[in-house]
């Protein structure tokens, strides 16, 4: 199993934990229950970190291997929490042949984290995505709803600068 890198540490509460066995205990003789069980979870917590996977393993006596598989695999599965603001990056031809490579590298340098995490504080997540549908304002970076298109990668402390107060 690959090492999965914490940005930000985890905080689930009892009463989650309780809703999570509730939901297993519910749905746990039903036949294909694993991703419905995941997806239910992930609304719970909002992700599905290492912790919350052992939940499920131990609850359904289900390899952990099995679950972090699925989790890897689908992408509606977040391993890390999303920050109070998400940035995403789009890598589509238009906006990567325009720069947007540069862009998304200097925000994993001036974030500290890689696609799909979460600063430590929980302020900050980054993901890259395909085409937003946006090509003539390519490059084009998301934050939340606020869309910056045509930037470069001297942009980005400006924009960031916006979100840190």
């Amino acid at each position: 199993m690959a090492e999965m890198k914490t940005t930000v540490p985890f905080k689930g509460t009892a009463e989650q934990e309780q809703a999570l066995k509730e939901v297993i205990a519910e749905m746990k003789d039903v036949q294909g229950a694993l991703m419905p069980i995941m997806q239910k979870a992930q609304d719970i917590y909002g992700y599905l970190p290492i912790e919350v996977q052992t939940i499920i393993s131990d609850e359904l006596g289900v390899p952990i291997e099995k679950i972090y598989g699925i989790a890897t695999f689908y992408s509606q599965f977040n391993l890390y929490p999303k920050g109070e603001y998400r940035i995403s990056v789009c890598l589509g031809t238009a906006c990567y042949v325009k720069g947007a490579g540069e862009i998304y590298e200097k925000l994993e340098q001036l974030l500290g984290v890689s696609d799909g995490e979460c600063t430590s504080d929980g302020k900050f997540s980054l993901d890259s995505c395909r085409c937003v549908g946006a090509c003539g304002l390519a490059p084009v970076m998301l934050v939340n709803d606020d869309v910056y298109g045509r930037i470069t990668a001297d942009d980005v402390d400006g924009i960031l600068a916006k979100y840190r107060d």
